[in-house]
């Protein structure tokens, strides 16, 4: 079992940046793929980031914007969020799932979410 609490979210003007964090309990953190995912009011939950053994991705919409990190010592996934636009916000939910050697980008492939952190982004 995998607890996750996420944090860092907030209000931003656009062009501003953020940093989530998302701490996690339980035991073997090191051996979940975990995933950020984000759902705006009126839309469905979408694919944000993911830090796997397959390495980093990301959604189109954040690359090169957007950098998924983690701490192993810590338990802790990081979204840094640089140049937030308004079509940003949206509720961001940590998630953890079992590792595997492939992009995990799909939200059946998490079994464990977090109660998300509200992102606003101020045009």
């Amino acid at each position: 079992q995998v607890q996750l609490v996420e944090s860092g979210g907030g209000l931003v003007q656009a062009g501003g940046s953020l940093r989530l964090s998302c701490a996690a309990s339980g035991r073997a953190f090191s051996t979940y793929a975990m995933g950020w995912f984000r759902q705006a009011t009126g839309k469905e939950r979408e694919f944000v980031a993911s830090v796997s053994w397959s390495g980093e991705y990301y959604a189109e919409s954040v690359k090169g914007r957007f950098t998924i990190s983690r701490d192993n010592a810590k338990n802790t996934v990081y979204l840094q969020m640089n140049s937030l636009k308004s079509e940003d916000t949206a509720v961001y939910y940590c998630a953890a799932g079992p590792d595997t050697n492939y992009p995990v980008t799909r939200k059946y492939e998490y079994d464990y979410w977090g109660q998300g952190t509200q992102v606003t982004v101020s045009s």
